[in-house]
């Protein structure tokens, strides 16, 4: 074996117009020695791959890439025009398919021409200008003349179309629609039916200039998302402020955004109060309010006022850069119906060559037909037997639904999730952050041992730097009030049951009845106390000093103001919905009341992973969570779902996610899963459906070599166009609900100051 390490490497590989030329990109490079795991994406231009480059040179893969008539080039470096002669025999083909520019993201990509400027759009014009002169010299001259003329349209789309054909074949893949059309049409010139070949052609450089456009109309809608963070920020160096590059932001500067400004970066609001427009990033219309410590996106508009915003994460982590990375990714997990035509397709072509040659000999052969007759046949027959119409019908469904979900902020990995999604019958809910706000507020606070100050501070000495809702809202508290945490160390989780931490030389818990159960400091009063105030809906948690209970403080988080709205939603699309919470049994009984949901309570992470792989037994199931504990059971389910606002390892884990933090999106998610699997149901009934009436007129002689191929771009551009329907598709409904009402929380131990929480 030749010495060489196998490393990741990445091109971008430009004049990719459909699933079929990424299968073409796809099929040259994985026959190559030391070559796996290659993956093309069609709208990020991209090419990956574990190369072993003792075997193949990376200069392999990139002649290999050019020599069948694409342009490539290292991930960074400028990008490349594709190879001249294998689209027009005397100039080179710009990186065009309609798409317009490039993002601006891109300095180093070749400025885009017009339409009208682009090779394809000249040898459409070209070769039809041709065609138009050879009929119209048909009525003043000589036959002969517009017989050439024929010829002449032919060889000049031919010929390009011809030395792809061979190419491809010179790589293993001699079964493509450029052989066929190059079979076909030189069929035609042989058997004296120039008229038809100069037609056929130009109906082919037709049918690529429109997939070309198509393809670059569904490009640029995700191009457009890296166009949504501005190229500038205004950062503040002491007390001035200077434009900077906003790629060159740092984790903790501090930048301006002033009104109608972009946001530069994803932050937290230093100081300042503003609407700001976070539709470009969520599709949410309506302005929400920012103040200090609220989070803002990239991208988003800030309408009203200044606002100084402390950068917290890179611009290769912001939001915006996220969705385009998800999206970029999600092409590469093609859905089984996708695999699935892909892998007939290469029994298909096959078959249909050879039902072509059989068409074309036997008649004659075995009962005396005219050859001329039965090879013409055969030769549409050719035609119409290209699959390029049912090979892009699922990709193309994938990519527009792709793109209409980010613009919705429903993201899906995928083509095999949404085919997924599509199938759910069942809907289950984590309850804190998903159903509720995850922000729940401190109620009451009851001491058993020293004063409700003192109780405070040990318990947010324990949750300091928390993750989990009811720590954070533990610390909140205590701040609120002045009230400073305890030095705590050796501070550890309990999953699913708390945390604890040494303090002042005793072992400090905070953690549910269930816990102080399990360590014997349950008492029957303090059991009684416990019972009233979850029975309220409220969380309780109590406080522990060396297993001895301290005190008991109790919280409530309240439900989404969409949330009872998506459960109706759910119902109404004939899915069951459960939540599945490890609060206690009468606190979700509280909330699932309210919801008109079934609900399971008191489980720990293990537990929901179990209740998920029990539904999963009989039904198809989606997990909605946010938090790490819900990481495993998002893994269990056949589609698990990360709210927006959720850890990283949810979103990390899960296979979709919903930016908006909006409950009502998970039905919009499954109601563009199901737009997307019926418009390719559609495409591959309009794919197959036109072939199967072509192929029997075609074999009874009624319809002719321009029809076939007519009947074969037709079929191409309007699987292509009904794709792109799915850009138009507006998976949300207008729900018409209002804002959460603000309500007044206080605590019952008067020695505590009241005060006003919004939630």
């Amino acid at each position: 074996m030749a010495d060489g390490k196998a490393v990741q490497r990445e091109w971008r590989v430009t004049g990719m117009d459909c699933g079929a030329c990424a299968a073409k990109v796809r099929g040259a490079v994985e026959r190559l020695p030391g070559v796996a795991e290659v993956d093309v994406a069609l709208m990020s231009e991209r090419l990956r791959l574990t190369l072993n480059d003792g075997e193949t040179s990376p200069e392999r893969i990139e002649k290999t890439v050019r020599g069948i008539g694409f342009g490539i080039s290292p991930k960074g470096a400028k990008a490349e025009k594709p190879k001249a002669g294998f689209v027009l025999p005397d100039d080179a083909m710009p990186d065009d398919d309609g798409a317009g520019p490039e993002p601006r993201s891109a300095p180093d990509a070749p400025p885009e021409p017009n339409w009208y400027q682009t090779a394809k759009a000249r040898l459409v014009l070209g070769s039809g200008a041709l065609l138009a002169t050879g009929w119209a010299s048909r009525l003043i001259l000589p036959a002969e003349v517009s017989h050439w003329v024929f010829v002449l349209a032919t060889l000049i789309g031919l010929i390009p179309v011809a030395r792809r054909a061979v190419a491809m074949a010179r790589v293993g893949m001699p079964f493509t629609i450029e052989m066929l059309m190059t079979i076909a049409a030189s069929g035609a010139l042989v058997i004296g039916e120039p008229e038809e070949a100069a037609l056929v052609v130009f109906l082919f450089a037709v049918g690529e200039f429109l997939e070309g456009v198509s393809a670059g109309k569904a490009r640029n809608s995700i191009r457009a998302l890296t166009k949504l963070v501005p190229k500038a920020a205004r950062l503040e160096v002491g007390s001035k402020t200077r434009e900077v590059a906003a790629e060159t932001l740092s984790v903790g500067q501090i930048v301006q955004v002033r009104p109608g400004d972009r946001v530069p970066c994803d932050g937290k609001v230093v100081s300042g109060t503003s609407g700001v427009d976070e539709s470009p990033v969520t599709g949410e219309s309506v302005p929400r309010l920012k103040e200090p410590d609220a989070e803002v996106f990239a991208g988003s508009i800030n309408t009203e006022a200044l606002l100084r915003v402390r950068v917290t994460k890179a611009a290769a982590d912001n939001t915006i850069a996220r969705i385009v990375r998800l999206v970029e990714e999600a092409e590469s997990a093609r859905a089984p119906t996708e695999r699935f035509i892909d892998r007939f397709s290469r029994i298909y072509m096959p078959a249909v060559v050879g039902l072509a040659v059989l068409v074309a000999v036997v008649p004659p052969l075995a009962f005396g037909g005219a050859w001329d007759e039965w090879v013409y046949r055969a030769l549409a027959l050719l035609l119409i037997g290209c699959p390029c119409a049912l090979v892009i019908s699922v990709p193309a469904s994938i990519t527009s639904a792709l793109s209409t979900g980010a613009r919705n902020g429903l993201l899906m990995k995928g083509g095999a999730v949404i085919e997924a999604a599509a199938r759910v019958t069942h809907v289950a809910f984590d309850k804190t952050g998903t159903l509720t706000h995850g922000k729940p507020q401190v109620t009451d606070v009851q001491t058993i041992v020293g004063d409700e100050t003192g109780l405070l501070a040990l318990a947010a000495g324990v949750e300091s730097g928390a993750s989990h809702p009811l720590g954070q809202a533990i610390c909140s508290a205590a701040e609120a009030h002045g009230i400073d945490p305890a030095t705590a160390t050796q501070s550890r989780a309990l999953p699913g049951k708390g945390a604890e931490a040494v303090i002042a030389g005793a072992t400090i818990c905070v953690g549910s009845p269930r816990l102080a159960a399990g360590r014997g400091a349950l008492s029957e009063a303090l059991r009684a106390d416990v019972e009233t105030l979850e029975a309220q809906g409220k969380t309780v948690v109590i406080v522990l000093r060396d297993d001895v209970a301290q005190g008991i403080i109790a919280l409530r988080d309240e439900p989404r103001a969409d949330a009872a709205a998506a459960v109706a939603q759910l119902n109404a699309l004939g899915i069951s919905s459960v939540m599945l919470t490890g609060d206690n049994s009468r606190t979700a009984f509280s909330i699932a009341e309210g919801l008109g949901i079934d609900h399971r309570s008191e489980l720990m992470p293990e537990d929901k992973v179990a209740a998920i792989q029990s539904l999963a037994a009989e039904a198809k199931v989606m997990m909605i969570g946010d938090g790490i504990n819900d990481a495993p059971a998002l893994a269990a389910a056949h589609v698990g779902v990360a709210m927006g606002s959720g850890t990283d390892v949810a979103l990390e884990t899960a296979d979709a996610a919903i930016l908006r933090d909006r409950v009502t999106d998970v039905p919009s998610q499954i109601r563009l899963a199901r737009a997307t699997m019926g418009n390719i149901r559609q495409n591959i009934a309009i794919a197959l459906g036109l072939k199967g009436v072509f192929l029997v007129t075609t074999m009874l002689g009624v319809t002719g070599l321009w029809i076939a191929i007519l009947a074969d771009t037709g079929a191409t551009v309007l699987v292509t166009l009904n794709a792109l329907r799915l850009l138009f598709f507006r998976p949300t409904v207008a729900d018409g609900l209002a804002e959460p009402a603000s309500r007044t929380t206080t605590y019952n131990n008067h020695s505590l100051n009241p005060r006003k929480d919004t939630i």
